[in-house]
C-alpha cells in the first residue's frame, strides 16, 4: 500500500487531509510538528510527504532538505501559506510541488496522484509537463511553445502549471485565484487576466483561450 506522511502543526488540517487520503486508499502517517515528522520520514520511508512549511521545532524546509538527502526518491508536496517568494522558489528549484493554503481536497488528491506517478526517483519526464507542443519544465520554470523558450516568474509558472494539468478544461477565475495566489481576492480583481496576458506575451502562439464570463482554457491541440 502506498504510504503518505502528512506533517502540519494544525490538527484540523491533518485530520482533513488524512480523511481525504484514506478515502482514496492510501496508508497515512501523521505528525503535528517538524521534529516528529522528520523522525517518521526517516524511519518509515513514506512514498510521499505532504509538508507545511512553517512549523515548531523543525520547519518544513529543514524536514524536506534532510529527507531528500537521505531518501532522494521521496516525493514531496508542500502546503504553504507563506508569502515569501524566495522560500517558494527554493522549493520549486528542488522539484517540490507547492499547493497554496487554503486548498481544496480534490486538488490536493490530484497533486498527490501526480506526484506518485511512476516508480523510483524523480525522472526528467516527471519534472516536465507536456500538452501537445507546449512544454513546461517544473525544475527551471521555463516554458517552450513550438520550440521557443521563455522563463516564467513564480506566479506565471504556477498559473501555467495549473492550466497544463487540466488541458481542454475550462478553469474559472475564482479557481485560478485560489490555486495560484492561495487566498481569496475581491472577485472583481483582474489579476488573473493580467497574468494570462503576461503568459501570452511570452508565447509565439496563443494556446490559452478566453471563455467569456467564466475563465480560461488551455488548448491541447
Amino acid at each position: 500500500m502506498t504510504t503518505v506522511l502528512v506533517i502540519d502543526d494544525e490538527p484540523e488540517v491533518v485530520r482533513f487531509v488524512r480523511r481525504g487520503l484514506e478515502a482514496e486508499g492510501y496508508q497515512v502517517l501523521t505528525a503535528t510538528d517538524g521534529g516528529d515528522g522528520l523522525r517518521l520520514a526517516l524511519t518509515k520511508r513514506p512514498d510521499l510527504m505532504v509538508v507545511d512549511l512553517r512549523m515548531p521545532e523543525v520547519d518544513g524546509e529543514a524536514v524536506i532538505a534532510a529527507v531528500l538527502v537521505s531518501s532522494p526518491e521521496t516525493r514531496v508536496l508542500v502546503l504553504s501559506a507563506v508569502a515569501d517568494a524566495e522560500v517558494r522558489v527554493r522549493c520549486l528549484e528542488q522539484g517540490v510541488d507547492i499547493l497554496p493554503k487554503p486548498f481544496s481536497i480534490r486538488e490536493l488528491l490530484a497533486r498527490v496522484r501526480f506526484g506518485l506517478r511512476g516508480t523510483g526517483g524523480k525522472t526528467s519526464e516527471e519534472l516536465t509537463l507536456r500538452v501537445g507542443r507546449i512544454v513546461l519544465d517544473v525544475r527551471t520554470r521555463k516554458l517552450r511553445v513550438d520550440g521557443s523558450e521563455a522563463a516564467l516568474s513564480e506566479r506565471e509558472f504556477l498559473l501555467m502549471q495549473h492550466l497544463m494539468r487540466r488541458p481542454d478544461r475550462v478553469c474559472s477565475r475564482s479557481e485560478l485565484l485560489s490555486a495560484v495566489w492561495g487566498y481569496d481576492f475581491d472577485p472583481a480583481t483582474n489579476v488573473v487576466d493580467v497574468y494570462v496576458r503576461r503568459l501570452r506575451g511570452k508565447m509565439t502562439r496563443d494556446v490559452i483561450q478566453t471563455v467569456r464570463n467564466v475563465g480560461y482554457q488551455l488548448q491541447s491541440a
